[in-house]
């Protein structure tokens, strides 16, 4: 699976980079997540609870970061568990860009998923996928730039199979983008 996408954030450059790297932020972000623990620089474990369509699943990742250009771009690997409900892992690439007052993220994903989660339709996957999306730039929005007008939507251009890695991703955290979807 693979997917691509941009998203206009209403902060700086060096502000969205710091969002993006600082695990209470995601927490806070991203709907259901129960804990993003870091356990080095460039490595996280996060436990979140997600319900996409019929499978509800508590998820455990983790999450490493790898090519590290502060504050420009890396790249976020993730390899998750759910139990029964099946497993996802892949990677995004994710860049940051000043444009006017904001700044453009934008993010290329890469995924494999198994288990029941790979069953279900992918209409149902893409409207899931998109409403975390939309959720989770929206709080990461209002809390990097809460006096900043609304931002524009996310920008989604799938390439190939449905977006499912990237509702494991905002699950994951950085899903931001890993966000950003």
């Amino acid at each position: 699976m693979e997917m691509t996408g941009e998203q206009l954030i209403p902060a700086a450059q060096a502000e969205v980079w710091r969002g993006l790297n600082d695990p209470e932020m995601l927490k806070s972000c991203i709907s259901g997540c129960e804990s993003i623990e870091r356990l080095s620089d460039t490595e996280y474990t996060v436990v979140t609870t997600a319900a996409i369509g019929p499978v509800k699943a508590k998820f455990r990742g983790k999450l490493q970061l790898a090519d590290l250009a502060p504050p420009n771009s890396y790249t976020l690997y993730f390899d998750g568990q759910g139990g029964a409900a099946g497993f996802g892992k892949g990677s995004a690439q994710v860049s940051l860009a000043t444009e006017g007052a904001g700044t453009r993220l934008s993010y290329a994903v890469k995924a494999q998923v198994g288990g029941k989660l790979a069953q279900i339709g992918s209409r149902l996957i893409d409207g899931v996928a998109k409403k975390l999306a939309d959720d989770f730039f929206s709080a990461f929005n209002q809390k990097i730039a809460p006096a900043a007008a609304p931002a524009e939507p996310a920008a989604e251009t799938p390439a190939g199979a449905s977006p499912l890695w990237w509702v494991i991703a905002i699950i994951a955290a950085m899903f931001l983008l890993a966000y950003l979807t």
